[in-house]
């Protein structure tokens, strides 16, 4: 499924999601996706879904939005794995320029680097690239990159990108309890990112199941002192701290629609319930997903959340 939502953002208000990127294809396993480990590790870029099929599938999911009544904010290239690794990303942002709607992209910033990245991601209104260390230990540990990627690229990538994008540029920082969210390495990102200039610094902290256990939440005074060091160097810095709501809203078929949220968007509990009440249906649908192995519940936090299990072929 490559279209899925509209899912509440805690960054874009209503989004529907684009993935373009099969599970999970990604440049870097970060300890902290919610999507789990990475299935296969590459860095070249290469065509996955045809366009065509992808702005059929966004097309569809918009009318039937519309249709109901239910408002679209951004189009997100949010994916199960990093979304410039698709070689048509700059295509796709092209044809779906014909829906009217804002056009956002998020990535890891793994390939921002690469020059026809840059220009693609040039065609996008909103562009969020991740920055969670700037020393190479703490990188290792949290992003678990490719073998043949180099920060120092990496973060030169994102400096040039700065300087020629005209969009709205944010950034994130996911910060792990004794890895990144020491002062040192918070001086050392907040200096980079005023460097970049982004329009807003967006701080993270795992809000959902993490793919590793150790990956864990700091201490709201380490939360607290990020803020402070971050606010002292660039101009608007928010938190992302909270739980970004329940309003999850069917668009037809609700085991489908539900799947294709749970692919790159774990559910807490209390949000599938409702979905199921708006939908018409009751809690068996879970219970039937769970029992053929298509979801998997874990508690994180004290909450029960539901993730669809990865397809690989």
């Amino acid at each position: 499924m490559i279209a899925f939502g509209p899912v509440p953002s805690r960054r874009l208000g209503r989004s529907l999601g684009i993935n373009n990127i099969p599970p999970k294809v990604c440049t870097y396993s970060c300890a902290y996706c919610q999507v789990g480990r990475t299935a296969q590790m590459e860095t070249q870029r290469r065509p996955y879904y045809p366009p065509v099929e992808i702005f059929d599938e966004v097309t569809e999911k918009v009318e039937k939005s519309r249709k109901l009544g239910m408002a679209i904010d951004y189009l997100t290239f949010v994916p199960d794995g990093e979304p410039t690794l698709d070689i048509n990303l700059g295509r796709e942002i092209d044809m779906l320029r014909s829906l009217g709607i804002r056009i956002a992209v998020i990535s890891n910033a793994s390939l921002i680097w690469d020059e026809e990245v840059q220009k693609e991601l040039c065609k996008a209104d909103w562009v969020s690239l991740k920055v969670d260390a700037i020393e190479e230990t703490a990188w290792h540990k949290i992003n678990r990159p490719h073998r043949s990627l180099e920060l120092k690229m990496i973060l030169q990538g994102f400096l040039d990108f700065s300087r020629i994008y005209r969009g709205k540029l944010v950034t994130e920082t996911m910060l792990l309890r004794d890895i990144n969210d020491d002062e040192h390495a918070l001086e050392l990102v907040a200096d980079f990112l005023s460097d970049v200039k982004p329009t807003v610094a967006y701080i993270s902290v795992p809000t959902r199941p993490p793919a590793e256990e150790w990956a864990r939440l700091p201490p709201e005074e380490s939360i607290n002192h990020a803020y402070q060091i971050f606010s002292s160097r660039l101009k608007h810095v928010e938190l992302l701290v909270g739980y970004e709501g329940d309003s999850f809203a069917p668009t037809g078929d609700a085991e489908q629609d539900l799947l294709s949220i749970m692919a790159v968007h774990p559910i807490r509990e209390d949000a599938v319930k409702k979905f199921l009440v708006q939908a018409g249906k009751e809690w068996n649908v879970i219970q039937r997903l769970m029992a053929s192995g298509q979801i998997a519940e874990t508690e994180y936090g004290g909450k029960k959340f539901y993730s669809r299990r990865p397809t690989l072929k």
